[in-house]
């Protein structure tokens, strides 16, 4: 199994495809790092040689991927919140940050709600 960036990447699947279980890298960067490394983009991760698999490693570090992306997210979350900006406050209280409207729908963010209309007195 190929491990790049602390990642295993599936065996069965294209790279291409493959390289996209890696948090921070899409398609478009996948084919960026294939393009680098040159690597076929159609062979399967289990047919990949040992030297491509550094090759592959080589490239993919050049973007900010996994731990280091995830931690840059959560400390501009942490700012917006800390400087107590529309955006923060939106983060905070777990409601749509971009304009949405939450008298109706909005139920991925804020959660399934009970009603209390309708109980007996």
């Amino acid at each position: 199994m190929a491990r790049i960036a602390g990642i295993d990447i599936p065996r069965e699947k294209r790279v291409e495809v493959a390289l996209t279980y890696i948090y921070g890298i899409g398609l478009t960067r996948a084919k960026t790092i294939l393009a680098q490394a040159g690597v076929n983009p159609d062979i399967r991760v289990k047919d990949l040689d040992d030297g491509d698999v550094q090759k592959l490693r080589a490239a993919s570090e050049s973007f900010t991927t996994e731990g280091d992306l995830r931690r840059q997210e959560g400390m501009a979350l942490k700012r917006l919140q800390d400087i107590g900006c529309v955006r923060g406050r939106r983060h905070r209280m777990s409601l749509p940050v971009r304009g949405q409207r939450t008298r109706t729908n909005a139920r991925t963010r804020r959660g399934s709600r009970r009603t209390v209309a309708g109980r007996k007195k």
